[in-house]
């Protein structure tokens, strides 16, 4: 059986966010090229998402009106059945197989 989570394990969890955290924030402050880099990647990737998000809110109903079909029939503009096929077609004197119980 599973023992309860208790503060010192909780603590731990704790401290150990709060070391990576200022470890974190002292490594931004820090000049080298290592943070201009990930600082360069994070604007990039946050400028990227924003560029998507206003992307599909100007676009998005126009895409998803393409991948709709119009028309009638089973899938939109298809239609129930393939014009040249009768059905299961099989080669004549050829025995149907039929489901047994």
């Amino acid at each position: 059986m599973e023992e309860p989570w208790d503060f010192e394990f909780l603590s731990r969890i704790a401290d150990g966010c709060l070391s990576f955290l200022s470890e974190f924030v002292n490594d931004w402050l820090a000049n080298d090229m290592r943070v201009c880099i990930f600082k360069i990647l994070l604007s990039w990737l946050i400028f990227s998402l924003i560029a998507i998000h206003f992307a599909w809110k100007f676009y998005g109903n126009t895409v998803n009106d393409m991948y709709y079909r119009q028309g009638t029939g089973q899938n939109g503009g298809t239609p129930d059945t393939a014009p040249h096929l009768s059905g299961w077609e099989s080669k004549v004197g050829e025995t149907l197989k039929t489901h047994r119980d």
